[in-house]
């Protein structure tokens, strides 16, 4: 089976370690207390989402989100 890539966002959490969501699987979601921790919990996360789909008999996501970081314009950070 080829293998497939999903991006992931990390969200730093206040009390600590992270929580991951994957935007092409909804309601594939993990947390750990490290950056390595929390990338091996998503990693079984997507592997166990996309075992379900196939015992379910449903096709499996592909990736299609396209990501890009957008710098704000500097007035609108300067006044708030």
């Amino acid at each position: 089976m080829p293998r497939k890539y999903y991006k992931v966002i990390f969200d730093p959490q206040e009390e600590g370690g992270y929580t991951v969501t994957v935007p092409a699987l909804p309601g594939c979601i993990s947390e750990g207390d490290t950056y390595e921790e929390t990338l091996a919990n998503i990693r079984e996360a997507i592997a166990l989402y996309i075992e379900s789909l196939q015992a379910d008999g449903l096709p499996i996501p592909e990736e299609s989100h396209l990501i890009v970081e957008v710098e704000a314009p500097y007035e609108q950070i300067a006044s708030a």
